[in-house]
């Protein structure tokens, strides 16, 4: 998928309606994991992605700040996120307890 023409979400985007659900996508344009739900809102979100496990079951819970992923909506108005971050690298996080 190719994110160069998808606007960037502004502050008053990040709000958990608009980021709950989203794929995350890494370096490789891999599917990393899926925003499971969101602390906050504005610059100050942290949010909540599930790692790994297949179909919900299994998954690791992480929790990172809004600023560490670049979100925008691809051509259908649908929200995604980049990160810097494999999968691994997000397995290696602390499991983040609800």
């Amino acid at each position: 998928m190719d994110h160069s023409n998808h606007p960037r979400l502004q502050a008053a985007d990040l709000t958990e309606a608009n980021l709950s659900g989203a794929k995350v996508y890494g370096p490789d344009n891999e599917t990393i994991g899926t925003v499971s739900h969101v602390h906050g809102a504005g610059e100050s979100t942290e949010v909540v992605i599930d790692v790994g496990g297949f179909l919900g079951l299994g998954s690791k819970p992480v929790l990172v700040h809004v600023r560490e992923l670049d979100f925008m909506r691809d051509e259908t108005g649908t929200v995604h996120a980049l990160s810097r971050w494999t999968k691994d690298d997000l397995k290696a996080l602390p499991e983040h307890q609800h």
